[in-house]
């Protein structure tokens, strides 16, 4: 069991915990200027406006977020309000099935350091699933830590830059704005390390593409929805795997919200990382 979990977490960790995407150091940007295309081509003009894009949303520090990612046939929603200005924090009540928490709603607080979630169980009723604990245990957890502590949404839109395969798809009404649709499709091995930060080591990065040979992930498919303000409002992942494949939808919306997020009082919170690395896989498998 603990094996068929860290299997699936490898082959949804892609979809960056369904929030955010990391593109490197420099967002993408910086390799955008040499893939564009001829002056005047579709494929300049797509990467002209991702860059506006990518600027207007790093600019912006949080915004409410509602999500829906499946994984096998694990599958989970969130609701909630996050903040990136110094790595991902969030206030958010999630549902899941195949995993914790039997498909009622729990409570979820994130910060750079750890993840907890509110079970419902009585006594202590948080559970703590810390990143350094869990990134010891599986270098799909060591990306996970990574992205937590180094993302922000724009970096979705750096990512599709940085490829050089963007193209414009049209117009579309996305919950009552007509937003611009781009694509690209990525083979997952360049994907993994596009995604990853300066932080994260060669050797976490190794284990974790093998991790993602095994469970047969090979491409993945980023679609962005640009609003006329230039935020971005919509994100979709979707890869294929040995598991039934591993989607993600993302929506965006009132950037600049107050979020206020504080971790649960110690006497209401147990530790997975004290309670075996089993605990730990369980935890890391609502993270993918």
């Amino acid at each position: 069991m603990r094996t068929a979990r860290i299997t699936a977490v490898a082959a949804g960790v892609v979809m960056m915990a369904g929030l955010t995407a990391c593109g490197g150091k420099d967002g993408g940007n910086k390799a955008a200027g040499g893939d564009a295309g001829g002056n005047g081509s579709p494929a300049q003009a797509a990467m002209a406006a991702l860059r506006t894009a990518s600027e207007k949303t790093g600019a912006e520090k949080s915004a409410k977020v509602e999500s829906t990612t499946r994984s096998g046939a694990a599958a989970r929603t969130m609701k909630g309000e996050m903040d990136w200005a110094q790595g991902v924090r969030m206030n958010a009540e999630m549902a899941a099935q195949g995993g914790l928490g039997g498909g009622k709603p729990m409570k979820v607080i994130t910060t750079p350091e750890a993840m907890f979630l509110n079970l419902n169980l009585g006594g202590k009723p948080w559970m703590k699933y810390d990143f350094d604990a869990l990134a010891k245990q599986n270098p799909t957890f060591a990306l996970v830590k990574d992205q937590m502590q180094n993302n922000n949404p724009s970096r979705s839109v750096g990512l599709v830059i940085a490829s050089g395969k963007a193209k414009k798809v049209g117009t579309e009404d996305v919950r009552g704005v007509q937003a611009t649709h781009y694509t690209a499709t990525f083979d997952v091995a360049e994907l993994t390390r596009m995604q990853a930060s300066k932080d994260f080591s060669e050797k976490d990065m190794k284990a974790l593409e093998e991790s993602l040979k095994k469970s047969g992930t090979k491409n993945e498919t980023i679609d962005l929805w640009i609003g006329p303000d230039d935020l971005l409002v919509k994100k979709t992942e979707k890869a294929q795997n040995n598991m039934g494949g591993a989607e993600s939808t993302v929506y965006y919306s009132d950037y600049g919200t107050k979020v206020t997020v504080q971790e649960p009082p110690a006497s209401q919170v147990t530790d997975t990382g004290k309670l075996g690395a089993g605990a730990g896989a369980a935890g890391g498998g609502l993270t993918a």
